[in-house]
């Protein structure tokens, strides 16, 4: 099975975002828009393991500790670049823990033979994805990126909205997620739940 692992948004803060791609999706139509209700903030993207090795990374994940925090859901932006879009994201904002903790469950289940992250951790929620190589999430420039239209309609009217500031969620939990691909997009399914510390 498809495994990764991530944090829930809390319901307010969901619905803020579903109002708001209910109200802009129509500025992109050839992009494909993620659905409010499979956003989540990924802490480590794992892919394909057994049962059996499901079971293992879990029982190795509840010796990952770490303290319930605030994560804000505010600002946006492209990647790679605004003038090339292949993704249309929004910010997280956390301090420091929130990537602590996305780096201790890296270590942990690189013990289990996992690879390690190459790259700094760096959270967003990808809303849309459009233009050349559409299907890759990735921040860096990839084979194909070039210049297009895609958001550009999108663009103009959020710069004239100001600033988007979705609300703040308190991550209690971290989970393992089941990734189940379909033509109408992924299913995701939470499998282990892994309680953070709450502050005293």
């Amino acid at each position: 099975m498809r495994i990764f692992i991530g944090i829930d948004l809390d319901p307010e803060v969901r619905a803020r975002i579903s109002r708001f791609l209910e109200g802009v999706e129509s500025f992109a139509p050839e992009a494909r828009w993620a659905r409010a209700e499979s956003l989540h903030v990924t802490l480590k993207f794992i892919g394909e393991q057994t049962q059996q090795q499901v079971e293992a990374i879990a029982e190795r994940l509840r010796r990952v500790e770490g303290n319930a925090l605030e994560i804000r859901f505010a600002g946006y932006g492209y990647f790679p670049t605004a003038k090339a879009p292949r993704v249309f994201w929004i910010g997280i904002q956390a301090g420091p823990q929130l990537a602590d903790l996305a780096a201790n469950i890296d270590v942990a289940v690189a013990e289990l033979g996992i690879p390690r992250e190459d790259r700094p951790y760096s959270p967003h929620l990808t809303l849309a994805r459009g233009g050349p190589g559409r299907r890759s999430g990735s921040p860096k420039r990839q084979k194909g990126d070039m210049a297009n239209a895609t958001f550009a309609v999108l663009d103009k009217r959020l710069a004239a909205m100001g600033d988007l500031d979705f609300g703040v969620t308190t991550a209690s939990e971290f989970i393992v997620y089941q990734s189940q691909l379909s033509p109408s997009g992924s299913k995701y399914t939470k499998l282990h739940r892994f309680p953070l510390r709450q502050p005293a």
